[in-house]
């Protein structure tokens, strides 16, 4: 499966990513987690486990807590796959600009 792909079906899911979008303020444990979303802590673990396969958040573990923070390099793929897309349609409508003052003249 391609990165993109990935981070993609992470970010799809409306709870997953409301705690990516808190973890960008930094670090937090699975318990204060708990506390901002209406879902029970073992639904924020796995929320948490599928954006750390996505290579979107890191954990760090101090006794028997778990704290996760954002992992910025994660989103490059993402980044990457857009830019990539992005200069695909600025050529295209420089193309279609292009084409529509030919087409006036």
């Amino acid at each position: 499966m391609h990165r993109e792909t990935e981070i993609f079906r992470a970010l799809a899911d409306p709870t997953r990513r409301a705690v990516f979008e808190r973890l960008t303020r930094g670090e937090a444990a699975v318990k204060s987690l708990t506390a901002w979303f209406d879902v029970s802590q073992p639904a924020i673990s796995q929320h948490l486990a599928t954006l750390r396969r996505a290579g979107l958040v890191s954990e760090r573990r101090q006794g028997r807590h778990a704290y996760y923070r954002v992992r910025p390099a994660g989103l490059k793929p993402l980044v990457n796959w857009i830019e990539h897309y992005q200069a695909f349609w600025l050529d295209r409508m420089s193309r279609l600009k292009a084409l529509l003052k030919e087409i006036e003249e």
